[in-house]
């Protein structure tokens, strides 16, 4: 199907470079923005704390799932390839086409927003004149063409990127762990009314800790240039999830005890004012320049993962095959790359016009990714039906419970995606149904691989 000698991934990355893209990824924006949100949706603290615990599970739950479905089928294309081998290529090429204009590409929009509105918030106004009210969707196309363009000089660029920012990230969220678990919750006291226990909601809770959780599942795409990787991708996903959920809850504890839940109820930025409470204006401002490391850290992860299905699908396909070139001097799907940052900037041009960019994103992208999420978590049980003597380099833990477990997650996820959004989430579902053309530009050769899918292994 494709060239021999053509360049291909290759396996340059280390467990240690894979877990800090994994971290880099979820380790973003949310946990600046849904404490609150979630704080409001609970009746108690310890409630407050249980639902990210239990969110933090959730995601292990489905990060061991994927440890299985990437060990045995590792591969550059991630869920691509996982969707192609259970149902086929079409199945996958629409999951392909539905990344490529809304799931991935959705996703860097909506943090480019995020980083665009804190930015515009450092920098003086006035820079672009007539323009300035849509500053922040003009930093937010900035960003994502300067680190596109890093990602397409090459893997090790975007890698060393990813481990800078990270680090600095993972080092901004342990001050504000230790000023808020060592700092002086007494001056803290709020005023905001508290919610009484019958207008809780955890469903809505657990929506936004999951959203909050997201982007573990990037990790998947890692495992064609990974070392080893069917023997190390499980102690990616595990470990990198580990990582975050320890990471998560000691932020929310932290949070809890200098503003209380009624504090983080009546807080839009809870980490700025827990800063300025325990730290003075400077503390504030330290962290929003966290905000802005976190939100670059989170761009670049998901632009190096998401040009992967790119290159995936392009092979599938006999139009638009330059975008499945991989680049060997720089090791990187370049045109993928590129193709990716045009749809993502047309997509900020299209949020600039909404209220909220970023909101406008997230319901954009919610009903397509968690409905594909359900379909990879169900190839599992499709994928051990269909070769049940295949010898596997990890198993997933108290099978078939635990992918039970996370198809019904998922599931609900999907429900509350689309009750629970705007008509961004309609438009996003509409631009699905309008990828099904490129069913028609399946290569034939593709015809055979799916039969030869479908067949035994010879394992």
């Amino acid at each position: 199907m494709t060239d021999p000698n053509q360049p291909r991934p290759q396996g340059i990355l280390s467990v240690f470079d894979a877990i800090t893209i994994m971290v880099g990824l979820v380790l973003g924006v949310g946990i600046f923005r849904t404490p609150s949100i979630v704080a409001g949706s609970v009746d108690s603290e310890a409630m407050f704390i249980v639902v990210w615990i239990v969110g933090g599970i959730i995601t292990f739950i489905g990060a061991l799932c994927y440890a299985e479905l990437s060990a045995a089928h590792p591969n550059a294309g991630g869920e691509y390839h996982f969707l192609s081998r259970a149902y086929g290529r079409s199945t996958a090429m629409m999951f392909g086409w539905a990344r490529c204009t809304v799931i991935q590409t959705g996703a860097i929009a909506a943090v480019a927003f995020m980083l665009g509105d804190y930015v515009a918030q450092l920098l003086p106004a006035g820079l672009f004149g007539p323009l300035d009210p849509f500053s922040p969707a003009i930093y937010a196309a900035l960003a994502v063409i300067v680190v596109t363009g890093i990602n397409v000089i090459g893997t090790i660029e975007g890698k060393n990127l990813q481990v800078v920012v990270t680090f600095l990230e993972i080092g901004a969220i342990g001050a504000i762990i230790l000023f808020g678990l060592f700092g002086s919750p007494e001056t803290a006291e709020r005023t905001a009314p508290a919610i009484p226990p019958e207008t809780a909601a955890i469903g809505m809770a657990m929506i936004f800790v999951l959203l909050t959780y997201g982007g573990w599942n990037e990790a998947a795409y890692l495992t064609g240039e990974l070392k080893d990787a069917p023997r190390n991708i499980a102690k990616v996903l595990a470990g990198g999830t580990v990582i975050l959920v320890v990471l998560y809850t000691l932020t929310n504890l932290a949070l809890l005890s200098v503003l209380g839940l009624d504090g983080l109820r009546e807080s839009d930025a809870v980490a700025a004012d827990m800063m300025r409470v325990v730290a003075g204006p400077v503390g504030e401002r330290v962290v929003t320049a966290a905000i802005v490391v976190a939100a670059i850290s989170t761009l670049n992860a998901t632009i190096f993962t998401g040009s992967r299905v790119f290159y995936a699908m392009a092979r599938d396909m006999t139009v638009m095959q330059w975008v499945g070139i991989w680049n060997g001097r720089g090791q990187t799907p370049a045109n993928g790359q590129i193709a990716q940052g045009i749809i993502a900037l047309a997509l900020i041009a299209v949020g600039a016009i909404t209220r909220d960019g970023f909101k406008a994103m997230v319901d954009y992208t919610a009903p397509v990714f968690w409905g594909f999420l359900l379909l990879v978590g169900l190839s599992l049980f499709v994928l051990r039906w269909r070769h049940p003597g295949r010898a596997l380099p990890y198993r997933v833990p108290l099978y078939p419970i635990t992918p039970i477990i996370f198809c019904l997650t998922c599931l609900y996820m999907l429900y509350a995606s689309v009750a629970y959004t705007g008509a961004a989430a309609l438009i996003g579902l509409a631009m699905l149904a309008a990828g099904a053309p490129i069913l028609l530009f399946k290569r034939k050769q593709v015809e055979a691989a799916e039969r030869q899918d479908a067949s035994p292994d010879p394992m």
